[in-house]
Formats: C-alpha cells, sequence, structure tokens
C-alpha cells in the first residue's frame, strides 16, 4: 500500500492536537492538583479524606479509584464498539461520538466547584475519561488505513508530537489563568473551572475539522445493514480472536505491553498527584515540570523513531522500558520539597514518555496482518491497555491505602516494568526465530 496524502495525513495527527489537552489539563496537570485541593484540608500532617457513596476514601484513591472504573468501562464496551465500526464502515462516527461526549463532559467540569458538587466532579471525569479513550481506539485504527508500514513509525511520532505542540500552547493559556486569576477577575479556583471548560471547546472545534478530512472506511463484512449489528459485532470480534491466536509474534508483544504500559500509564494518570501530596511540590513547579515533560517527549518521540529505524522496534522498546525502571526507582528517593530532583525527573520521563507511546502503537500496526478489521484489531490493543491501567490504578491507590505512602506505589510500577521488558525479549526471540524461517523458505 502507499501512505496517503500529506493533507489526510496532517488531518488525522491534527485529532492528537485536538484531544491532547484533555490529556494534559485534565488528566495531568490542573485538574488532578484542583481535585486535591477541594477534597484535602491543606494540612500535611493528616491523610486527606473525603466522603462519597457512603464510604470514607483517601482522596488521592478515590481519585485513582475513579478513573479505574472508567477504564474498566472502556475495555469492556470498546471490543464490540469497534467490531461493529469494522462491519458497518463507520468508524468516524463513533470516533465523532466519543470525542463529542468527552468534550462536553470536560465542560461539565466547570460546575464542580465545592465538595457538595464532589458526584458531578467524579461524574463528569470519568466520562471525560470514556469519551477521550474511546474515541482513541477508533483514531488509532486508522493508522495501517493510511500510512504504509515503512512510514507508520514516522506517521504514529508525527501524531504525537503534534497532541504534545497542541496541548502545551492551551496549557500556557491555562496556567496564565491559574496564575494570575485576580486580573481576570476570579480566584484560583475559578480559573482552573475555566480552563476545564477550554478544554472542552478546543478538543471539540479542532476535531470536527480532522475527523471530517478523514477517509471514509469500507465495511469489512459484506451487506452488513441487513445483520444484526450485535451479532455482527461478536463474530467479527471472535474472527480477530481466531487469527490473534495464529500470530505468536503479536501475542507476546501485546503480553508485553500489557505490562509496560501499565507501569506508563500509571506514572502518567497519578505523577501530578504523586508529586503535590507525597512530595509536597507546588501546584505552580507541578504544572512547570508537566510543560517540560510535553515539550521534551517531542524531539523523544521523533529520536525513538529514528532508534527504531536503526536496530529495530522491539530493542528500542526494549531500552526504553531498562529507563522507565531506572526513573521509578530514583522517583521512590526524590526527598519531600524536592523541588530540582523532580524537575531532573520530569525531563528524563518527558524523553522517553513519547517514545514509548509513539513506538508501541506503531509497532503494533506493523505486526498486524494486512486486514480490513483494523479497528478490531486496535481493539484488543486497546483492551489490553486499559485492562492494565485499570490493574495498575487499582494497585496504586491500594498500595497507598496499605501503607500509607505512594512510593512504595511507584516502586511497585517498577516490578511491571520488569515483566514488561522480560515478555520484549521474548518478543524478539519469536520474531528473530520467525523471520530466519521465512527467509529458509
Amino acid at each position: 500500500m502507499q501512505t496517503a496524502s500529506k493533507k489526510v495525513i496532517n488531518a488525522w495527527a491534527m485529532y492528537d492536537w485536538a484531544n491532547s489537552v484533555y490529556n494534559l489539563v485534565i488528566t495531568s496537570t490542573i485538574f488532578p492538583a484542583f481535585f486535591e485541593s477541594m477534597t484535602g484540608d491543606d494540612n500535611d500532617a493528616t491523610v486527606d479524606s473525603v466522603k462519597f457513596l457512603g464510604r470514607t476514601f483517601v482522596n488521592t484513591s478515590l481519585y485513582n479509584y475513579s478513573l479505574a472504573v472508567a477504564f474498566l468501562i472502556v475495555a469492556i464496551m470498546s471490543p464490540i464498539l469497534s467490531s461493529i465500526a469494522d462491519c458497518r464502515g463507520n468508524k468516524k462516527a463513533f470516533m465523532s461520538f466519543f470525542m463529542t461526549m468527552g468534550s462536553i463532559a470536560c465542560c461539565g467540569l466547570y460546575f464542580f466547584d465545592s465538595v457538595a458538587m464532589l458526584g458531578v466532579g467524579i461524574g463528569c471525569m470519568i466520562i471525560a475519561c470514556i469519551g477521550y479513550w474511546s474515541s482513541l481506539v477508533f483514531y488509532n485504527s486508522f493508522l495501517p488505513e493510511i500510512a504504509a508500514p515503512k512510514d507508520r513509525d514516522s506517521v504514529s511520532a508525527k501524531g504525537f508530537a503534534m497532541g504534545y505542540i497542541g496541548s502545551v500552547i492551551l496549557q500556557v493559556i491555562c496556567f496564565v489563568f491559574v496564575l494570575s486569576p485576580k486580573i481576570f477577575g476570579t480566584t484560583t479556583g475559578g480559573a482552573s473551572r475555566f480552563s476545564f471548560l477550554l478544554v472542552g471547546v478546543w478538543w471539540f472545534v479542532f476535531a470536527v475539522r480532522s475527523i471530517r478530512r478523514l477517509p471514509n472506511s469500507q465495511p469489512a463484512v459484506a451487506n452488513s445493514s441487513n445483520k444484526n449489528i450485535i451479532h455482527q459485532g461478536y463474530a467479527e470480534l471472535y474472527k480477530v480472536w481466531k487469527q490473534l491466536m495464529q500470530l505468536p509474534v503479536l501475542k507476546r508483544f501485546l503480553f508485553s505491553f500489557f505490562f509496560f504500559n501499565m507501569g506508563v500509564q500509571t506514572v502518567m494518570l497519578a505523577a501530578t498527584l504523586y508529586g503535590k501530596s507525597e512530595l509536597n511540590i507546588p501546584t505552580t513547579n507541578l504544572i512547570i515540570a508537566i510543560l517540560i515533560i510535553q515539550i521534551i517527549a517531542i524531539p523523544g518521540a521523533y529520536l525513538m523513531s529514528r532508534l527504531s529505524d536503526k536496530i529495530g522496534s522491539i530493542k528500542a522498546l526494549m531500552i526504553a522500558v531498562v529507563l522507565w525502571i531506572i526513573m521509578c526507582v530514583a522517583g521512590y528517593y526524590v526527598p519531600k520539597n524536592g523541588i530540582m530532583q523532580f524537575y531532573i525527573l520530569a525531563v528524563l520521563v518527558g524523553f522517553i514518555m513519547g517514545g514509548i507511546q509513539s513506538l508501541s502503537r506503531s509497532t503494533y500496526s506493523k505486526l498486524m496482518p494486512e486486514t480490513k478489521d483494523t479497528t478490531s484489531f486496535f481493539s484488543f490493543f486497546d483492551v489490553t491497555e486499559k485492562v492494565a491501567i485499570v490493574i495498575g490504578m487499582f494497585s496504586f491507590g491500594l498500595i497507598n491505602e496499605m501503607t500509607g505512602s505512594q512510593r512504595n506505589s511507584v516502586l511497585a510500577l517498577a516490578v511491571f516494568f520488569l515483566v514488561g521488558l522480560i515478555g520484549l525479549y521474548f518478543t524478539f526471540k519469536t520474531e528473530k526465530v520467525q523471520l530466519a524461517h521465512e527467509n529458509k523458505s
């Protein structure tokens, strides 16, 4: 196949520009800090707790559990939805629906203005998370349709780079509001809530433009409109599952991805609360650190793509996972109020974060067989990712509640990365044997 036109590639990458503001402002910076301050008592000597649904939670654990619930919902429903999208060839419609749902939920966070509105805050946070990650299933599945295998690393990296650039631009705008609320006649909390509103508007406006320019998909099943869509969806899913079982390299890659991505995503989702509540890093310094991560991630994604071209995707991922293990151990030892150490760690995380995400996506797309069931195949990738996040976030919150320290949770993530590294090693060995067999044939 040939890579699509520059116009299509740019349109695809533009969706990363649109939705990455959610990942930065809502997931990584302003909302976690806002949630912690809204549910905490500003007393470092006490453990902050909050009542929700008749139970008292450590506030940071409630945050982690809520995200885990959202990811569990995505993991359960995305395979069948993606199978239906492949059958009907309407992945753009699904992508638009979840994008709209997520962006509206971000706007809804504006009304989370007190502990009394905690239900609204938790509800909108969960819905926004479902919208964001569900739309990504369909977005990612366009990659093998618009890019030839040799171009997928670079195209995937371009998407992540566009996402980092777009999210940093809006983050800086929100940063101005949060740091100087009096200039705009509001409070820090009011400025934060206005930022959530901006995220929803930004995401929707740019995403609509992106989705319109993406190509229409062809149904994987002829005359699918005359059949029961639920039955079609499960039949399509079962067909893809049978194919996966006959692809040893792809199976082993998914196993290893499950574990190392568990660590990557949990770090990204929990880093801000860890820095604020465990390390006592001021909110301003936290936001600066996250901005550093986003900026450094841009060249990191491209450099990882080049490294993959030289030594191969699996080897490049193995190097990245080793660095993640080192960073988890380093994160455990960062002292309280260790702002400079936190900045140094942010630089290292940023350098490797974009690269491992971009390369994981493109590697999976290259290991896939030639097929029209691209969304269904990516749904397995997505379910692997979401179930890993559910386990990672629940583990992080549970270890925190059991031991009274998030440091132990961070150290536990190193174990997930280690298992992922071992899985990548066996993936590499299997791929090597398969290539040798193909060359003999």
